[in-house]
């Protein structure tokens, strides 16, 4: 199973919106979804904080910023 991880922080309005795309995607495509909030670390601080929501699969930036979900459905499939 692929695992995309998300990079987040806490009250961000745009985060949420990437969250709940994510989580239609994964009715569609199955994948493990791992949250990062980026405060925890300062290097995830120093290189996401700018871009936040990020979402990263396979070490790969997908997307950052607005995330949607034909943009994701599309990478996964391509993995599949």
């Amino acid at each position: 199973m692929k695992e995309i991880i998300f990079y987040t922080r806490k009250q961000c309005s745009l985060c949420e919106e990437a969250k709940q795309t994510l989580l239609l995607v994964q009715e569609d495509i199955p994948f493990s979804l791992v949250e990062r909030d980026i405060s925890e670390k300062d290097e995830w601080t120093e290189q996401f904080g700018l871009m936040i929501p990020v979402v990263e699969i396979e070490g790969e930036i997908v997307q950052f910023g607005v995330v949607d979900f034909y943009s994701i459905s599309k990478r996964l499939q391509q993995e599949l």
